[in-house]
């Protein structure tokens, strides 16, 4: 009996390895053009401002903010991640970048999360865009908000020049990292 159990997940176990071979990880390699980007990413802005209270404050005192509205993340053992998303400065697009980053240890299934960073000093965003690519925790330290749903932020308690928000479809993520992460500039024409 337990062996035909044992069978069972092992089965399920295979089929969903299919299932993230076949259905997910294609969708990963499939870019965008600039237009569903800059769509993308306006959607995020708005739930993220939304949802945060101060979140429009805040980004209007950023000197830019990169966004990837749809980081999409996969493992079973090995996982990886793989997001497009737009820098802007000034509300206006300047540059459109990808994030990739993998993992090792317990785990299995798929997610979809937002991430935002905002540079909050000129000399962190001239840094970033000037490298050919930057990786979280080798070129740059990123400070990870964590704020509930419906949370806030007040601006004058955070000082870092980089600051992070991860968001997912119920809201922020907690204990999540970028550590390891790269952003990397993509070559988009609208």
């Amino acid at each position: 009996m337990q062996r035909g159990v044992r069978y069972r997940k092992g089965s399920l176990a295979c089929l969903g390895c299919f299932f993230l071979v076949s259905v997910i990880l294609p969708s990963m390699a499939l870019a965008a053009a600039a237009r569903e980007i800059d769509v993308s990413v306006n959607v995020a802005l708005e739930r993220f401002e939304k949802e945060v209270n101060g979140g429009r404050e805040f980004l209007q005192s950023a000197k830019g903010v990169l966004v990837f509205p749809h980081v999409i993340k996969a493992g079973i053992g090995v996982g990886g991640e793989y997001g497009e998303g737009a820098l802007r400065i000034e509300g206006k697009t300047v540059d459109y970048y990808n994030t990739v980053s993998a993992s090792i240890g317990f785990q299995l299934g798929a997610q979809v999360k937002s991430i935002l960073l905002v540079f909050m000093t000129g000399e962190s965003l001239r840094k970033f865009r000037n490298s050919p690519g930057w990786e979280v925790g080798v070129d740059g330290s990123v400070a990870l908000v964590k704020i509930g749903a419906g949370g806030s932020i007040d601006t004058t308690t955070i000082k870092e020049p980089i600051v992070a928000f991860v968001f997912g479809q119920k809201g922020l993520m907690y204990n999540l990292t970028l550590e390891g992460s790269k952003f990397t500039r993509l070559d988009k024409k609208e």
